[in-house]
């Protein structure tokens, strides 16, 4: 019985013990039951009776053990409150330390954020529709191409359409139909008919807007809700429904001010007479990604909005659809597409025209809207991920540069840590609180990295949208997502950056410390391989890494930008006009442009005018299959082609290396496209590269050539001119044999080009005057200068290349920093070495040597590990790079020259306070 007492009185003494493990305790417990209920048994109760008596008698064990939880869980919220205070009160006596680690850490941390705002914007954020998790979007795939009419891709999926391995996400508009009335895995089916320019007029001034043909339940399906009015319905779709229009909430707020006025109000789109219905709530832009649209129309008014409608423009064998679908509740995707992929399967080959035979691989998947609409994630998706990188490099040479301060802070800390440890604090606990105050720096550097970040973020979509002619489309704004990022990145960095200066701090020689004068060096290495050096050649390391990156696209850009086009890129306004869509038909067209070109001509300042299909790098192209008939072989053949107006040439002057440019009777001769076939050739003029790829060997004057599967008795062109080779769509592609044609007014709207004597932008206002003379209902679009042009088409190459200079100044000032740091711990370490080797003898250019010696000597380390890793990692690069490869001599021997610059004006400060040690003062020192 005396055993039996004893030991529930150890269990009660232990059981509040500060030390005991919640393991112990349940054990504790357990041992303690097992001998009261003996106890009992023993007393002459049977098994059940005295367990049941054993627990009462113990007052309930879980209780007891739920009050030792409480206990201890305040005891540790107690203690890290006192940690958070106590790091707060260290921080505020130290201003400078804690001021240089947090801005170190807001600068990495924001940087991270900025970048990762924009990629959550454009490729995380959720779609802004209900419930997006629900939509589907449909894509089929096959080893075979399906043999459709035609097909259409808008952006909204990678298509890949005539070649072995086919896939696309548009469908025809019979089979949507078909779909449509058999869906019943889904609750709703709509569909999508890609994007159009339409000119907009009646009630405001013209201009070109966005629109979007969409099925009557399309907004129904996405669960999009109207701002003012009401959205597109099914009853719109009927052939004797009114022509409607819904306006995106942007372009409502800018085009009408945002007055609800302009629900019910009449407008000319195309020159169809259009009713406004309705505005979209302010979230919805668009359903795919960074595509930011104006307008939405019914789909069946298709046939009204293009000019010179033809029924074969809308063949029913034609892939132009994009259908999204919203899964039944409970009903799995997979279940959905099984019962889909029956349906397309017999549609494409058994229907009334099929499009393939068995054995094709056709597929049909249901795949996830949200993450399958590519839109402008395709576009941005490489750049943002390399700038990913580069600021995770960047973040990292922040952290070894704040373990490094820590370090050196750790000499003025080390006799408070050994009394600490010697009144007896655990190293557990004294590395606790260590980390808390790490902690604390990086919550700090992460509060002021948001305010970094959205001004960054804010800072590169404006850059962006300069290079863009069209709104992005994607919201950049601090969500949770990226407050949830902020935050777990700053605790990771804490205890990064924080974890090792800790363990190191607490390894102290309690006898030697607590001595007056002791110098502290702890148990860490101080040889080469000590961690503060370590520390500084991985900074060198990674930032060689970042600057070589920036390197290699920098020169990228200096390369395009020095690439010669074919023609004189300076002094150039181009704008572009689309007569046929503001009502003006053939040869009436055609009059209004020769008139525009020349009132043009007449505006002050301005050399020429010509005008083209397509300005010259402005990212379009057109390509065609032709047939040589005076070739042995009449073989086929691909240029690229453009048509031109008159004076084209001179006005972009581009040489001309034989033959004639175009006359006026040429133009006058140019049949419209629904004409009967000519009986003479149409003249043609090409470029070098045609003749030396096609007709090399032969005289290209008088050759003859024509489309493949032209029409019947048409007789081609004749080449009557050869130019000089000139880049086309952009700069990257090569320059492909291209075939210049006299614009015919019927192919829809052109671009003016006009060279100038000053600075194209300057007579804006008075080329807007001459063509609102002309037609007050001609909306001009894409008003920008050669230079802005070409300047839109490197804007990816240079947000990268400005970007990425940026982080590596960054990257390149935080390593300085810390080498600079090293090494001044390092002279403060060693000042009474430094004096007994002055006072022996030593000479202060001896010192100094040392110093910057020992710094240059990491720093190299640092660019010998550097320039290996940055040829590996730089490999990635190479979609983005363009004349110049990874492993660039160039950019490697600038960088390095850079590096050991930087680094000696790093070691230089502290080498030059070395030398000025007094040999009597720094023995008295310690």
């Amino acid at each position: 019985m005396a055993a039996f007492i004893a030991r529930v009185n150890s269990f009660f003494r232990n059981l509040f013990g500060k030390k005991r493990r919640q393991q112990d305790l349940d054990e504790e417990i357990e041992s303690t039951l097992a001998l009261l209920t003996e106890e009992k048994v023993k007393q002459g109760m049977n098994a059940e009776e005295a367990a049941r008596a054993a627990r009462v008698a113990l007052g309930g064990a879980e209780q007891v053990k739920e009050q030792v939880r409480a206990v201890r869980t305040g005891a540790w919220l107690d203690a890290s409150f006192q940690d958070v205070r106590f790091g707060l009160r260290m921080l505020r006596k130290n201003p400078g330390f804690a001021a240089v680690a947090v801005l170190t850490l807001a600068l990495g941390i924001g940087a991270n954020t900025a970048i990762f705002s924009l990629i959550n914007g454009l490729m995380l954020r959720s779609l802004p529709v209900s419930d997006p998790q629900n939509l589907v979007m449909l894509q089929w795939s096959a080893h075979k191409s399906p043999n459709f009419a035609g097909s259409a891709s808008f952006g909204d999926c990678v298509s890949r359409v005539g070649t072995d391995d086919a896939t696309s996400c548009t469908f025809t508009h019979p089979f949507f139909d078909e779909l449509h009335s058999h869906a019943t895995m889904f609750s709703s089916v709509t569909a999508s008919g890609g994007g159009m320019q339409i000119d907009l007029s009646g009630a405001r001034p013209a201009d070109m807007v966005q629109g979007l043909l969409v099925a009557g339940d399309y907004f129904e399906t996405l669960g999009v809700r109207p701002a003012a009015g009401r959205m597109i319905e099914p009853s719109d779709e009927l052939p004797s429904a009114a022509p409607v229009v819904v306006l995106n909430y942007g372009y409502w707020q800018r085009g009408f001010g945002g007055s609800l006025s302009a629900v019910g109000k009449t407008v000319t789109m195309n020159g169809v007479p259009t009713t406004i219905v309705g505005v979209a709530e302010r979230r919805f832009t668009g359903l795919t990604p960074g595509r930011a649209l104006d307008v939405w129309l019914p789909l069946a008014l298709k046939p009204r909005l293009i000019p010179n409608y033809d029924p074969r423009m809308d063949d029913p064998r034609a892939t132009w659809i994009l259908i999204i679908g919203r899964l039944k509740p409970n009903v799995p995707r997979k279940q959905a597409e099984a019962a889909a992929s029956l349906l397309f399967l017999d549609y494409m080959l058994h229907g009334q025209e099929p499009f393939s035979k068995q054995g094709d691989g056709l597929y049909l998947s249901l795949l996830p809207a949200q993450t399958s609409l590519q839109g402008a994630r395709g576009t941005y998706a490489t750049s943002l991920f390399v700038l990913m990188a580069a600021v995770g490099i960047v973040l990292l040479i922040a952290c070894a540069n704040v373990a490094g301060l820590l370090l050196a802070r750790s000499t003025a800390r080390h006799k408070e840590i050994a009394v600490r440890l010697a009144l007896g604090a655990g190293r557990g606990r004294v590395i606790r609180q260590l980390l808390t105050e790490s902690v604390l720096l990086s919550a700090l550097g992460g509060g002021l990295g948001i305010g970094f970040a959205f001004w960054g973020a804010r800072a590169i979509v404006a850059f962006v949208a300069g290079g863009s002619s069209q709104p992005l489309g994607f919201d950049v704004s601090v969500d949770g997502h990226v407050l949830s990022f902020t935050a777990a990145l700053s605790l990771l960095t804490g205890a990064a950056f924080g974890l090792a200066p800790a363990v190191r701090r607490t390894r102290v020689d309690l006898t030697p410390a607590l001595k007056d004068g002791a110098c502290f060096a702890g148990r860490g290495r101080r040889g080469w391989f000590s961690a503060g050096n370590l520390l500084v050649i991985g900074q060198v390391s990674l930032t060689m890494i970042v600057l070589v990156g920036a390197g290699l696209v920098v020169h990228t850009l200096a390369n395009l930008r020095n690439i010669d086009p074919g023609f004189d890129t300076s002094n150039i306004l181009t704008f572009r006009v689309n007569a046929v869509l503001a009502g003006h038909k053939g040869a009436e067209a055609d009059a209004l442009y020769r008139n525009l070109q020349s009132r043009l001509s007449a505006v002050p300042g301005v050399i020429s005018a010509g005008y083209s299909q397509m300005a010259l790098l402005s990212g379009g192209m057109m390509a065609s299959a032709f047939r040589l008939p005076d070739a042995p072989q009449k073989s086929t053949i691909v240029s690229d082609v453009l048509h031109v107006g008159p004076n084209f040439f001179g006005t972009m002057k581009m040489p001309f290396l034989g033959g004639r440019d175009f006359t006026d009777a040429d133009f006058a001769a140019t049949p419209a496209s629904s004409a009967p076939p000519p009986s003479a050739p149409a003249p043609a003029i090409v470029n070098r590269e045609f003749t030396r790829r096609y007709l090399s060997g032969r005289e290209p004057l008088g050759q003859r050539f024509q489309y493949s599967g032209g029409r019947q008795g048409d007789p081609g062109f004749v080449i009557v001119g050869v130019v000089g080779d000139a880049k086309y769509s952009d700069l990257r592609h090569e320059i492909d044999p291209t075939a210049y044609l006299s614009a015919a007014a019927d192919r829809g709207g052109v671009s003016f080009e006009l060279r100038t004597t000053k600075n194209p932008a300057s007579i804006i206002p008075a080329v807007r005057t001459v063509v609102s003379q002309v037609d007050g209902n001609l909306p001009m679009t894409n008003v920008i200068t050669e230079s802005e042009s070409i300047d839109r088409l490197l804007f990816q190459e240079r947000l990268i290349a400005r970007l990425s200079s940026f982080f590596g100044a960054l990257a390149l000032v935080l390593a300085c920093v810390g080498l600079y740091g090293l090494l001044s711990f390092e002279v403060a370490r060693r000042t009474r070495e430094i004096g007994i080797r002055m006072a022996l003898g030593a000479e202060r250019t001896d010192v100094l040597r040392n110093v910057v010696g020992h710094g240059l000597a990491l720093a190299m380390t640092g660019l010998a590990v550097g320039i290996s890793a940055s040829i590996g990692v730089t490999r990635y690069l190479g979609s983005l790079l363009y004349d110049v490869h990874p492993g660039d001599p160039l950019t490697l021997i600038v960088v390095t020259l850079l590096l050991l610059v930087v680094a000696f004006a790093a070691c230089w400060i502290p080498a030059r306070r070395a030398m000025r040690v007094d040999p009597m003062v720094a023995l008295r020192h310690e």
